[in-house]
């Protein structure tokens, strides 16, 4: 297997952990249902930002840990 179908494959892999973070963290926050009706494009620039901020800070606790 070349270099570029590794790439592919754990950006592919990192695609899928992030979505599924940003969906997790979305559940928390009470936004499963608007999100399941509605799509992405239906949150407000408040929600989008509150979800990013929340992955970023988790994103920086794994760094951290290991």
């Amino acid at each position: 297997m070349n270099n570029v179908s590794k790439n592919k494959k754990k950006k592919k892999k990192q695609e899928i952990d992030e979505n599924s973070l940003k969906f997790e963290i979305a559940s928390e926050l009470g936004l499963a249902d608007k999100i399941r009706k509605e799509g992405w494009a239906g949150l407000t620039a408040k929600e989008s930002g509150r979800i990013g901020g929340i992955m970023t800070a988790r994103k920086k606790q794994q760094q951290k840990k290991g």
